[in-house]
């Protein structure tokens, strides 16, 4: 028997659910087109989060609609104001999430996972569908997505992909503004010990390792040697 969470299953599984249905229809219209933040990414947050909810005890249907909002209000990352978008982002889902026919408890568990989900903000989230909205959408920040993820919003901010003279940082301050081979070593290879759930840990887990084996990769084609991962 097909899991109803595997890659096809899961978005059969959504779209069976009306409000769930309508609600991925106006995600859709409303989210941003940057890749990174994109109705895409909300639909792989919510495969994952719905996965580790179900595994946690917690409602896949309120952490798909916790994934499919909480990107709902993206400030840009090198905007001051960055940490206040998880916080946007769940006051605009109280204010739709009744419409769609969620309980005022339910609306009140989506926007607190929402609100604490982020990296930005720092929150560790108490309960067990914030921990997995926050592992399924930190896995995003990992494996080859992570990795397009990483060089694109790089590009979109002005970096470069490495400092020509110094790609490693070996004798200059890390600067994941400027460089975003310096991204890997300020957070991406440093969050899988923040991950909450076990299934998430492990996940992270693997898809650091490619990281690093691409920047192990990285260095032998430059010729230089690679600086100790974190």
């Amino acid at each position: 028997m097909t899991d109803p969470w595997d890659d096809v299953g899961y978005l059969a599984w959504l779209r069976a659910d009306l409000a769930l249905q309508r609600l991925e229809a106006w995600a859709a219209e409303h989210l941003d087109t940057d890749p990174g933040h994109n109705l895409a990414h909300a639909l792989r947050v919510g495969y994952q989060a719905s996965r580790l909810a179900r595994a946690l005890g917690a409602c896949p249907r309120e952490a798909t609609a916790a994934a499919l909002l909480h990107d709902v209000v993206n400030v840009p990352k090198n905007d001051p104001r960055r940490a206040e978008s998880s916080s946007l982002s769940a006051t605009k889902a109280i204010e739709l999430l009744p419409d769609y026919g969620f309980s005022p408890a339910a609306v009140a568990r989506i926007a607190d996972a929402i609100r604490d989900h982020s990296y930005s903000r720092g929150a560790t989230p108490a309960h067990a569908l914030g921990q997995a909205l926050q592992d399924a959408d930190r896995l995003e920040a990992l494996g080859v997505i992570g990795l397009f993820r990483c060089i694109s919003t790089g590009t979109l901010m002005g970096a470069s992909y490495f400092d020509d003279a110094d790609p490693f940082a070996h004798d200059r301050p890390l600067d994941d503004l400027r460089y975003s081979v310096d991204h890997f070593y300020t957070k991406l290879l440093r969050l899988p010990q923040s991950f909450l759930t076990e299934a998430g840990r492990a996940e992270a887990d693997k898809r650091a390792a490619y990281l690093r084996t691409t920047l192990i990769q990285l260095a032998d084609e430059l010729g230089v040697a690679v600086r100790p991962f974190p």
